[in-house]
């Protein structure tokens, strides 16, 4: 967290006897001891509501999201996927039956099964 070597930790030990003299350093040591440990237990508690409480959202959205898709479900009409199918039924109609039957192509005289109909406004001539 602050990148402190053996020898930056050396150093500051040595300060603080001087600064603090034998009598009063065990004492200090003591304190900042109990400090450090009074910020990290604060900080985990802190980390711990902020992560409950990101879970109570997150679950919160969960259900948020279920109950509309469960409205969703329970109207009918409003689903895309029965649109999609219903367009897919109108599109490709099962062999055999046929709801509208569809205008039948004029036939052109060509043997090839896959070539166009030719258009009115195709310039070209087809042999």
């Amino acid at each position: 967290m602050f990148d402190i070597g053996f020898l930056e930790m050396v150093v500051m030990a040595v300060v603080a006897l001087l600064v603090l003299g034998p009598e009063k350093l065990p004492g200090a040591v003591r304190m900042a001891g109990l400090y450090m440990g009074r910020i990290k237990r604060s900080l985990a508690e802190v980390r711990s509501q902020v992560e409950r409480e990101i879970g109570a959202d997150e679950l919160r959205q969960t259900l948020h999201n279920e109950k509309i898709m469960a409205d969703l479900a329970k109207k009918p009409g409003t689903s895309n996927v029965k649109r999609r199918n219903q367009d897919a039924d109108e599109e490709e109609p099962a062999a055999g039956t046929s709801p509208a039957a569809p205008a039948a192509a004029p036939e052109t005289g060509s043997s090839e099964a896959g070539s166009p109909p030719p258009s009115n406004d195709d310039q070209t001539p087809r042999p």
